[in-house]
Formats: structure tokens, sequence, C-alpha cells
């Protein structure tokens, strides 16, 4: 069996649902990802973004860590087909040109996440794409409380006042679900900051998601302490917010050392540690609507803090690689050591932040489901 790559191109729309891109083949003209043969002296996942460049154009923070795998039969012009297996690598888009090497080979379109999995042949294929960050599905009851609590006040005056005098619940679900925005927000900002797109822009936008993060936790906290009933313990609540709240923080630190050392090369493994972050920003913003039922999505819960910390440890690998890299080079340039080792640091506990979060929701399964 003979190994690839691939790209999944995904990007995040105005509802906050992901859409995916798919690109059709040279030969039968179906729907299929940017994938390709490894390349000697390239990662994989840097294979799998040179694919995405070349067949749709796009380019973005790719995660070092793959999403999955799917296998498929290549045929061939002369000889029987042959399988291959693609190791398949999560890339948010963060450019698509208007002109790329394949531009007049291939047809390129953005799909929504259950269309992208009908339109590709590939079964196990159509399980990660439909499997990836699915939108938060609220019961019908879910949906019409709010409104048949608001209709009752309005209709009977007495039996809405009786309504504000009962124990109230807050609003931390929502919060949650607004910290994580933040997150994948700042996140995104972080990968064009380290690859260098429109640096001052970038860095003024990791401070706005931060400082807005930082609003979202205070608010968290006042509710806390003035909501009667909380829909888990107040440490679990306050725990899982500070921790999402620490990895913005440290984004801000990395865009504040490379905004006050001015700082112009950035190295491949800190580009890489960026697309992880990336990655564990989107499935923390998957998990965050999850808690609002932690029963019936206990297992799916599980499945997204087990890939956060397993890239979580790829990233510390990666750590190592850059810090090496960077002893090799510090006697030409001292300086550059030491300005690059707390770029990574900052970087390590980013990533070391959201393991605590998947801790914390870990922990709240334990607990509640």
């Amino acid at each position: 069996m003979t190994r690839q790559v691939g790209a999944l191109p995904y990007r995040i729309g105005a509802t906050g649902r992901a859409q995916i891109l798919l690109i059709t083949s040279r030969d039968t003209g179906r729907w299929v990802i940017p994938k390709g043969n490894l390349m000697r002296g390239v990662g994989d996942h840097q294979a799998a973004a040179i694919e995405a460049w070349e067949e749709a154009g796009v380019r973005g923070a790719v995660c070092a860590t793959p999403l999955g795998q799917f296998g498929y039969r290549k045929r061939r012009r002369v000889g029987p087909p042959r399988e291959m297996l693609v190791a398949v690598y999560c890339m948010l888009v963060t450019e698509q040109a208007a002109e790329w090497p394949e531009r007049h080979q291939r047809v390129t379109q953005w799909f929504d996440l259950a269309d992208a999995a009908d339109a590709v042949a590939e079964p196990t294929l159509k399980l990660l794409i439909a499997g990836f960050a699915p939108p938060p599905r609220l019961s019908f009851v879910d949906r019409m409380l709010p409104e048949v609590r608001a209709r009752i006040g309005r209709s009977v005056p007495m039996l809405g006042w009786f309504q504000s005098l009962l124990p109230k619940t807050g609003r931390f679900f929502e919060q949650f679900d607004a910290h994580a925005a933040e997150l994948t927000s700042g996140a995104a900002a972080l990968s064009r900051l380290l690859h260098g797109e429109n640096v001052d822009e970038q860095i003024a936008a990791i401070a706005r998601h931060e400082h807005a993060a930082d609003d979202i936790t205070r608010e968290v906290m006042q509710d806390v302490r003035r909501i009667f009933v909380t829909p888990f313990d107040r440490s679990a609540i306050t725990g899982l917010v500070n921790t999402m709240d620490d990895a913005i923080d440290q984004m801000h630190q990395t865009a504040n050392t490379i905004a006050l050392y001015q700082v112009t090369e950035i190295q491949p493994q800190m580009r890489d540690m960026a697309g992880i972050i990336v990655e564990a920003a989107r499935l923390t913003a998957e998990a965050t609507p999850l808690l609002r039922s932690l029963g019936k999505n206990a297992h799916r819960l599980h499945e997204l803090t087990e890939r956060i910390i397993k890239i979580e440890g790829d990233a510390d690998a990666i750590h190592a690689d850059g810090l090496r890299a960077l002893f090799k080079a510090k006697a030409q340039a001292p300086m550059d050591f030491i300005i690059s080792r707390e770029i990574y640091g900052h970087l390590e506990r980013v990533v070391d932040r959201f393991e605590d979060v998947a801790d914390e929701i870990q922990g709240l399964v334990i607990d509640h489901a």
C-alpha cells in the first residue's frame, strides 16, 4: 500500500459553521481533497500544505497531527489499480489565490460539511468530513423554552414577576461559546502573524480578542458569585474559563514579544506550533456547545479532548526540534537564540493551556455525565 498525504482545507463562515474546500480530480472530475505523494526532506503536514497550494490555490495554518486517514484505489493507465492510504491534515485557510499552478486543470468549491461528505466517494473520508466540527444540535425543547418563558411573562404579568424571583442559572454555556470563539479568532491571527501576514494588523487583532476574552471571563466570575443555581460546580466553571483565558493570554504574550523585539525571522517549527494551536482552538470551540448535554455528548467530548492531548504531545516534539535548531545556531546569533526561545516558551504555554482545557472538560464529563 502506497502512502500519500492530503489537506482538508476549511474555513469558518459568518454563521460560525465550518466549510470544506473540495477540488475535482484531473482524470474523473469527481470531488476530492488536495492530496499527493510524500516529499523527501519535507514533513508530511508540510507536503499536504504544498499540495493544497498547487491543486487548490489555498494557504493557511496546517496542523502537524493528522486528523485521520482514508484509503482508495488509484487507477493506472498500465497495470492493476494501486491501493493508496492518505493521511489527512486539517488546514485553516487564510489565503485563497486567484491564480495557482493547477488553476486550469481543476475546479474548486466550498461545501457545507454535510454536502462535502456527500460529494466525496471514499467512505472513510466521508466519515472524517462528517465528523469535523459539527454544529451544536439543540433539542426542540431547548430551542423553544426561552420563547415560551418570554410569552408567558408577556401574557401573564404576575407569572413574569414570579419568574424573576426564581433562582437563575446564568448564561455560562453562552459565555463558554463566546470565549471559544475569541480563542479560534485569536489563534487564526497568531498563525497569520507567524506567517508574516500584515504583522501590525495581526498583533492588534490578537490584542482585541484577548481583551474581549477578558471581558467574558469577568462576566463569568461575576455570575458565579451572584447566580443561585449553576449547571456545574462553581470551581469547575471558573477552572474552565480561566484555563481558556490563560491560553489567549499566552497568544497575546507571543504577539507582544514579536512586536517588542521586532522579530522578522520566524522558524518553521514556530509556524507548526501555530498550526497546532489553531487546531486546539477549533476542537475547544466544538466542545463547548456539547457541555449543555454532557451525558448525550460524553463520547464525542472524550474524542475531542483526547485529540487535544495528542496534539499537545506533538507540539512538545516540535518545540524540542525548534530549540535544537536554535541551539545549533546560537554561536552566530546569541540574541536571536534568547528572543526565539522566549517566543517558543509562550507558544508552548499556549498549547499546555489547551491541554488544561481538555483536562477540565474531561473532569466535567467524569463528574456529571
